[in-house]
């Protein structure tokens, strides 16, 4: 896992490990990783290379100042540009210039910047709230326009490192090297987009961390170690049954849709009750299938309810049979448009809520904007307020247990924005909710393989089915490493 903590936990580890080691030695660390990032994104060619720095006046202007220096003393000419004059970091500075380096204030940093090959953000650091100032707006996108490549020193200026709130002008970094642990706005959209590539420096802030982050961010090798594997000794009720009541006549399509992400996430069989029993047939016919209600279906290890389920008397009718079951339920889509709050905390067995940003604004009682603006706070309070595991869906889809840190999802790609798909992330959700995964690694585990098997499609329009059919191949991929 990629694991992030706040800028006071991180300030905090770092007020420990300063008091341990001899002044500067943190800075000169963070420096050396930053300067080493700027020569591999220069392609190593750092003599003769036109590096601009953007400097403010706290320690992350500090940081780009020593890595400027040591860019310089390998040849790069280095103009350091000052966003707060009077306020730079002066050791930084008398660095720079005693290796060569140029210092001019930012009136005369628009030429500089647009002659740079690489610019360097040094212009506000981890704790700095709302949007670049003006005269700093106009040096960023100077350097856009001009098409340099943008370094970020631990956090692209502008952004909020503890939520991903974007509030105004903000760098848009190519990358953004961060030093001792990533920061929770690093990870999250819509900051997250502003950041460019990821490289963590590691200054030793280790052991002054807590064991718990405030956000995680799963790989490759952590979603291979949750898939659930089938035991020598298992058949196909032992490896679990998902019941799936979607659809409607109406919508018929999301039952076919959440029945075939549901075959492709590790059950052993899948239940269908619903009015849409010829349309599932006919595509799958492996389903076992009820017209009658979900109480009847027969033995199920978990159910997902909602998608296409429509709003009449036979849908609330059938989300209150699945409500009353002992085994875990996947909310969606019509399902969380007819929930009743105090039913869904009263369960014993656990839930899991997976709303887009207009449902979660409905059950926030906030607007859209809000939500999509603070989806880290948004997920939370889902969590909280319903006493559920709730899966926020958009460009960074994000997952949170009352307790325990937010994941965050780093598979997601636009190309989901696409009728249907959500009907098959909770088919398969869902699946892997009956194969016995708790409910949060259930649903870290569909929305990395749902947004994987859509970046296998490529950059082109995708239909749900065909992310449907992908994961199957990705499933293979990811657990043979």
């Amino acid at each position: 896992m990629r694991t992030a903590h706040s800028v006071e936990t991180v300030r905090t580890a770092e007020r420990a490990l300063m008091a341990e080691l001899p002044p500067g030695t943190l800075m000169q660390r963070a420096a050396a990783g930053l300067a080493a990032a700027c020569a591999d994104l220069l392609g190593r060619r750092v003599y003769g290379a036109r590096v601009t720095l953007l400097t403010g006046s706290g320690d992350n202007g500090g940081d780009a100042l020593y890595a400027g220096a040591r860019l310089a003393r390998r040849g790069a000419g280095v103009t350091a540009v000052l966003t707060a004059p009077g306020r730079a970091h002066e050791g930084g500075l008398r660095a720079l210039r005693a290796a060569g380096g140029r210092v001019v204030p930012a009136d005369d940093g628009v030429r500089a910047v647009r002659r740079a090959d690489l610019v360097v953000d040094g212009i506000v650091g981890i704790g700095g709230k709302g949007g670049l100032r003006p005269e700093a707006e106009a040096l960023v996108r100077a350097a856009e326009d001009a098409g340099a490549l943008i370094v970020a020193v631990d956090l692209p200026s502008g952004v909020d490192a503890d939520t991903g709130e974007v509030r105004g002008a903000a760098v848009r970094a190519d990358a953004t090297v961060t030093f001792g642990a990533y920061k929770p706005g690093l990870l999250i959209d819509p900051a997250r987009e502003y950041a460019g590539a990821l490289r963590l420096v590691d200054i030793g802030l280790g052991p002054w961390l807590p064991e718990q982050p405030d956000v995680e961010a799963p790989q490759h090798a952590d979603i291979a170690r949750l898939l659930p594997y089938p035991a020598v000794e298992s058949d196909k009720y032992r490896r679990g049954v998902i019941g799936i009541v979607a659809g409607s006549a109406r919508y018929p399509g999301a039952a076919v849709l959440a029945v075939a992400g549901a075959l492709s996430g590790g059950a052993g069989a899948v239940r269908y009750a619903g009015p849409a029993v010829d349309a599932v047939i006919s595509r799958f016919p492996e389903t076992l299938v009820t017209t009658g209600p979900p109480s009847k279906a027969g033995r199920v290890q978990a159910w997902v309810v909602g998608p296409g389920l429509g709003d009449g008397a036979d849908a609330r009718q059938a989300l209150e049979d699945v409500l009353a079951s002992d085994v875990p339920v996947l909310i969606d889509a019509d399902g969380l448009r007819l929930l009743d709050p105090e039913a869904v905390r009263a369960r014993a067995a656990r839930t899991l809520i997976t709303p887009h940003a207009g449902e979660a604004a409905v059950l926030l009682g906030v607007s859209r904007e809000e939500v999509e603006t603070q989806r880290l706070a948004s997920v939370r309070a889902l969590a909280d307020r319903y006493g559920v595991t709730a899966l926020l869906k958009g460009s960074t889809t994000l997952v949170a247990d009352a307790t325990g840190p937010v994941r965050a999802n780093p598979t997601g790609t636009p190309w989901l924005a696409t009728a249907g798909s959500g009907d098959v992330l909770s088919g398969l959700t869902g699946s892997l909710l009956a194969a016995g995964l708790p409910a949060i690694d259930a649903a870290t585990v569909g929305a990395y393989l749902h947004g994987l098997a859509a970046r296998r499609l490529g950059a082109a329009p995708l239909t749900a089915l065909g992310v449907a059919g992908a994961l199957r191949e990705v499933w293979r991929d990811v657990a043979v490493g």
